[in-house]
């Protein structure tokens, strides 16, 4: 039985953002109900990583929020409660209470309650000869679990962050515990994103099976950092059936039950995993629960 229950209709809303945080939030509710005028059978929204604020590690503490009582954790809420719609709220910085900088996707109901939040795991610290050298943990700290939810009504679904999705663990994990999707907000640049993003996505679809979605910022070339776009959605075969393009954008797709059934029966690495041989990584996987 797959482990989606019903089909799911969703967006992935792909802008850019810039230096006022009010700014970027109405934009964000603009496009939220664009999208649902657009297409009214919306079940799920899902934002680009940082859409709050720059991408910057000299800004990730001037933007940080607590979560659940500050400003964005509150507008998501309403916002999701007022469309009556899930919504994957990409990531903003988070102040913890520790006064450590996570760099933190926070997910809510149709109701507005805050279901999911996940830290990301894997700090984006890169240095690439003649291309791009970045290193997120000058300001942020990594979080210290895995992120699987229930999505009401549809099945469990797996959460990471950009860099995360370079690493199959959490994928694998999230899989393991019967989710039917990965999802990603995330902010590849123009040099790893040519190379990987695509084949990221595709990979850990085919590795579990799953949907695999990602949500990307628009570029915008006027920026310190060049976001690489390209928001898509992964069937379970690793194929892509919708992207957008490199500006702000709308894509929409539906992650379809029985297309993840008709994948595992004819090829069934499900049931073909050798657990006897190598270790199931969800066994003793720290796991969020908000």
């Amino acid at each position: 039985m797959s482990p989606l229950l019903k089909t799911l209709s969703i967006a992935l809303i792909q802008l850019h953002t810039t230096a006022n945080k009010s700014s970027n939030l109405l934009k964000v509710k603009q496009y939220v109900q664009k999208a649902l005028t657009e297409k009214p059978s919306l079940d799920l929204v899902m934002l680009p990583e940082c859409f709050n604020s720059p991408y910057s590690v000299t800004e990730f503490r001037n933007y940080a929020e607590n979560v659940p009582n500050g400003e964005t954790t509150k507008f998501l809420s309403e916002l999701a409660k007022e469309h009556k719609v899930f919504i994957i709220g990409g990531s903003i910085p988070e102040l913890g209470l520790d006064n450590k900088v996570y760099n933190t996707s926070l997910s809510f109901d149709k109701t507005g309650k805050l279901i999911a939040k996940h830290r990301k795991v894997h700090l984006f610290d890169i240095d690439i000869p003649n291309g791009i050298t970045f290193k997120e943990s000058i300001t942020l700290s990594g979080g210290e679990k895995a992120t699987v939810f229930d999505l009401d009504g549809y099945g469990n679904v797996g959460l990471g962050i950009c860099y995360d999705i370079r690493f199959p663990e959490l994928a694998a994990i999230a899989a393991r515990k019967n989710s039917f999707a990965m999802f990603y907000p995330g902010a590849f640049n123009t040099t790893t994103g040519p190379l990987h993003w695509h084949l990221l996505a595709r990979a850990r679809a085919i590795d579990n099976q799953t949907y695999v979605v990602l949500c990307s910022p628009a570029r915008d070339l006027s920026s310190g950092y060049h976001a690489y776009g390209h928001s898509l959605i992964v069937d379970p075969n690793g194929k892509i059936i919708v992207e957008a393009g490199e500006n702000e954008e709308i894509v929409y797709g539906e992650l379809d039950p029985s297309y993840i059934d008709q994948i595992r029966s004819g090829i069934p690495i499900t049931t073909q995993r050798r657990f006897d041989v190598y270790d199931d990584v969800s066994v003793n996987a720290k796991v969020s629960d908000i």
